[in-house]
């Protein structure tokens, strides 16, 4: 297994060359040979574990252990998930282009900016008013197959969970 020095080696220059413009390039010209994007994001990683004096095949299979073999580090956990959560987007940016994943980037933005706003308004609410709401939220997302844009409840929705949590005429499903 690599250590967790050398992961977070991977971690840190994967995230800084994916952000330069010509890796950006790089991703996007073999998005439009028709070439999957995460192929080249694979090659990448595979050129820094030969920056480093690993075999590729040997570090790429240790990324599929990382949560195992370091389930009690949680930091390095965190460090790879955002290294996931940067391929992705490094992925995404190659595939929709730089306008629509800028646009979708500010829509995710927005959308985040709602989530916060409607916690704090739940924090108003008492810990039993809370639970109400985040089940209401639960059922909620579930039923739109958790698409994003059903993770919000207005202030008015949240009042008339609270409202009819107190009523004696609110009887659980």
């Amino acid at each position: 297994m690599l250590s967790r020095e050398q992961l977070l080696h991977l971690f840190n220059r994967f995230c800084f060359l994916t952000s330069q413009p010509d890796v950006k390039k790089r991703i996007a010209d073999a998005v439009k040979d028709k070439q999957e994007a995460v192929a080249v994001t694979t090659a990448i990683q595979e050129e820094i574990f030969l920056e480093m004096g690993v075999d590729p095949g040997f570090g790429i299979s240790c990324l599929g252990k990382v949560c195992t073999a370091y389930e009690n580090d949680r930091d390095l956990v965190i460090q790879f998930y955002k290294f996931i959560a940067k391929e992705e987007m490094a992925c995404d940016e190659a595939e929709l282009g730089e306008d629509e994943f800028a646009e979708r980037m500010l829509k995710q933005q927005r959308l985040h900016e709602q989530q916060l706003e409607m916690l704090k308004h739940m924090r108003k609410y008492h810990l039993d008013d809370q639970s109400a709401i985040l089940e209401k939220l639960h059922q909620q997302m579930e039923n739109a197959n958790y698409d994003s844009e059903a993770s919000i409840l207005s202030a008015e929705q949240i009042e008339e969970i609270v409202q009819r949590k107190v009523s004696p005429l609110f009887r659980p499903s």
